[in-house]
């Protein structure tokens, strides 16, 4: 299965007040993403993370990621600048990119932390996952009849859980073709 998330910010405090995160200090949060991320991801389920891991330094990204199961991939964002740090080992991840397009189901995913106006396949029902927002569960929305195929993985939209590409599709009721 494939998974999407964005946005985890592990050992960050600031961002439970900003966002309105339900928790009380980043230790309560971290383990919260974990428990949530490794109730639905097993070792054979590939996740891509669409930015902002942490922004503490690799050392602490290291402890978290570590943690998670599946094969993970990153989709940078603007606060991981651990990954230029020579302590960090870049192998936790299949691939650290700044933009991708990805097929799951015969289906078109752009990926890219920021979300965009339009993006490679806009007009031809390619779906463009994105974070960086912290948008709240009731922002993805649907608005086919123009064409617009964007949805927020972020954890802030989605309950603090990785969404699985399956999920988006039912969502955007797109036909599946290749379970």
């Amino acid at each position: 299965m494939v998974y999407f998330t964005s946005d985890l910010h592990f050992y960050h405090d600031n961002i439970i007040r900003s966002v309105n995160r339900p928790f009380t200090d980043f230790k309560s949060m971290n383990k919260t993403l974990i428990k949530n991320w490794n109730s639905k991801i097993s070792s054979s389920d590939e996740v891509y993370i669409l930015g902002d891991v942490t922004m503490k330094g690799p050392e602490l990204a290291m402890e978290c990621l570590s943690q998670l199961k599946g094969k993970k991939y990153l989709v940078r964002g603007n606060h991981d600048r651990f990954v230029a740090h020579s302590d960090f080992d870049p192998s936790v991840f299949g691939w650290i990119k700044e933009y991708a397009e990805i097929t799951v189901f015969n289906t078109r995913f752009v990926l890219f932390h920021y979300p965009i106006a339009e993006w490679n396949g806009f007009f031809k029902g390619t779906i463009h996952l994105h974070g960086h927002q912290h948008n709240h569960e009731d922002y993805n929305f649907k608005n086919l009849e123009q064409g617009i195929r964007r949805f927020d993985v972020g954890v802030d939209a989605n309950y603090m859980f990785p969404v699985s590409a399956q999920n988006i599709l039912d969502f955007f009721q797109m036909e599946v073709s290749d379970k």
